[in-house]
């Protein structure tokens, strides 16, 4: 009698634990099936709205909401097919704590700030700026967070809500932008000669602008002598290659020039025995 209920129990538990497996079998064949087929779903819409003539910026953010929209419905179909109440789920999500309430509203205000970012273009997709201290090129606009490449190839990504929060700097905005440098005179030298050979020289300078023009003035004194603010100007995408011609043909224009190198001063302390 004993040995046909354990038999018994172990018929129920091979039956159960194989129905289970089946069903594990089938939902993981479920989801590599339609992952493909959300790839395949949001391929085309990214088709569509190409052919459209949509810009990358909006075509990107609508192709997160499809992907997002598509795993969440597939994920509750998978959780229905194994015979988990998704309305269970969903309530036990919900009572799960104060955390998950908070995550959830964070989300919630991402989502928020990334509708108006969309909605407002404050940027585009393509465009460099800074933003939460941060400075690169947009690569995507997404749901929730904003993916930007940095100037030394990092890829980053920033909450939508801080960045709409926060001050935003678009440096592709405007058509040109200038380059802020300084120049340090010695006391002795010509000023004026030093600032018109400066405005020349740097305005020969490949893709700085001839307008606005160069400009060259003094910033401020010191004990060394003048500082002069050098002051180009270049469209954003030639920034830094300006940058560092300038620096390179001030020097050598100075140098070429005869004039003197400016020195530090030196000041005497009294000797106090």
């Amino acid at each position: 009698m004993e040995q046909m209920q354990i038999q018994k129990y172990q018929d129920l538990i091979v039956g159960y634990a194989t129905e289970f497996g089946v069903k594990m079998l089938a939902a993981i064949a479920f989801w590599i099936v339609g992952r493909w087929l959300v790839g395949l779903t949001v391929g085309m819409i990214d088709k569509s709205l190409e052919k459209q003539g949509m810009d990358v910026t909006m075509s990107r953010y609508v192709k997160s909401i499809a992907t997002v929209t598509l795993n969440v419905l597939l994920i509750i179909g998978i959780l229905g097919y194994l015979g988990i109440q998704t309305t269970t789920f969903a309530a036990l999500l919900a009572a799960a704590g104060v955390a998950i309430g908070m995550a959830w509203a964070g989300l919630l205000s991402n989502f928020a700030a990334g509708v108006f970012l969309i909605v407002l273009r404050p940027f585009k997709v393509g465009d460099q700026i800074v933003v939460a201290g941060i400075t690169g090129v947009v690569r995507e606009i997404g749901l929730f967070a904003t993916t930007l490449n940095t100037s030394d190839n990092i890829l980053t990504l920033i909450g939508n809500n801080k960045i709409f929060s926060d001050n935003i700097q678009n440096h592709s905005t405007n058509p040109f932008r200038r380059v802020d440098l300084q120049c340090q005179l010695a006391g002795s030298a010509d000023h004026a000669a030093a600032m018109k050979l400066l405005r020349e020289k740097i305005a020969a300078i490949p893709n700085v602008l001839a307008q606005p023009a160069v400009d060259v003035e003094i910033l401020d004194f010191n004990l060394v002598g003048p500082v002069l603010a050098v002051r180009p100007y270049c469209n954003n995408a030639h920034y830094w290659q300006v940058y560092f011609d300038t620096n390179r043909v001030v020097r050598e224009s100075l140098i070429e020039a005869g004039f003197p190198v400016p020195i530090p001063a030196r000041i005497n302390v009294p000797y106090q025995g």
